[in-house]
């Protein structure tokens, strides 16, 4: 069975291929903007592609005739989606639009990955049923790409996803841990707020929340999430604390002191039951997942 994963070079991207590739039933074909990232090379196809190109999707929809397609890629800079409108549309909305009109003609299972921010933080943790009303501008790009998949002929699922963290192949790249864990180790003061709330993502359960409703091809809407609630600050300090650094370089600070482009929503999280009890999910708890990072670490 023929799986397309996009963004195959982002953080979610390089943990769906070699999941996919542990089940003999897969064949993997992944496409991302520009080289391979992943020094995994063998067994699967990569195609480099800019999706925001019209008739890119279709010609790569056409060429490897996937029965699913992993929806991945997407702006996520939620400042830069702010200050670059168009750009945060045409990629988070228009790719979205052109590979659901080419999955339609093959009739493709369309399993897309979307956000906790499309929510305004008001009421969080949310389930499934909650209405989205977004704060910034990423979030609306992200309420439109959803209603265009639910509003399309296909099988559908869409995975909703918070704040996610893990190691990637890429030297330039950075998430929470691996941003306090590098400016602690040199000694750097940082900021970091402490009036948001979240449920932070170890990427493998993401990888592993998508490739079980991939497997059950499940439709509908899944939160797949870590399901313990922290703030940022907390976050920095268990990861100072399992990498024994300098809790003391950690300054506590309101959101509203940072003046960013966008507004972030203060209470979110996602509440996993219903992806635990229909599809099998299990999330790690945050300490498990910094076990897994620093071992991951440890070995590059």
């Amino acid at each position: 069975m023929n799986v397309l994963i996009t963004g195959s070079n982002g953080l979610l991207g390089q943990h769906l291929i070699p999941l996919f590739l542990k089940d003999s039933k897969y064949n993997v074909i992944a496409t991302g903007r520009g080289p391979n990232r992943i020094p995994q090379r063998d067994n699967y196809v990569y195609e480099p592609s800019n999706l925001r190109t019209p008739g890119a999707a279709a010609s790569l929809i056409e060429k490897y005739k996937p029965e699913i397609i992993i929806h991945t890629a997407a702006m996520t800079q939620v400042d830069e989606c702010e200050k670059n409108k168009d750009a945060c549309w045409d990629m988070n909305v228009g790719v979205t639009r052109y590979l659901v009109q080419a999955a339609e003609k093959s009739n493709a299972f369309f399993l897309f990955v979307s956000t906790d921010f499309i929510f305004d933080g008001l009421s969080g943790p949310y389930s499934e049923e909650a209405l989205p009303n977004p704060i910034n501008y990423y979030g609306t790009s992200k309420v439109a790409a959803e209603r265009i998949v639910q509003n399309s002929k296909l099988q559908w699922a869409i995975a909703r996803t918070v704040l996610v963290y893990g190691t990637v192949h890429d030297a330039q790249r950075s998430n929470m841990i691996t941003w306090v864990k590098n400016n602690l180790q040199q000694n750097k003061k940082i900021k970091v707020v402490d009036d948001q709330l979240r449920t932070p993502t170890l990427c493998q359960d993401l990888a592993l929340g998508c490739k079980l409703i991939v497997d059950k091809k499940a439709t509908g809407v899944f939160n797949i999430s870590g399901n313990e609630t922290l703030t940022p600050y907390d976050m920095a300090l268990k990861t100072a604390n399992y990498f024994n650094l300098d809790t003391s370089l950690i300054e506590k600070i309101s959101s509203k002191s940072l003046a960013q482009p966008a507004a972030r929503p203060a209470k979110t999280g996602l509440i996993t039951e219903k992806a635990e009890k229909e599809l099998g999910y299990n999330p790690r708890t945050f300490a498990e997942g910094l076990e897994i990072v620093a071992e991951e670490l440890s070995g590059k």
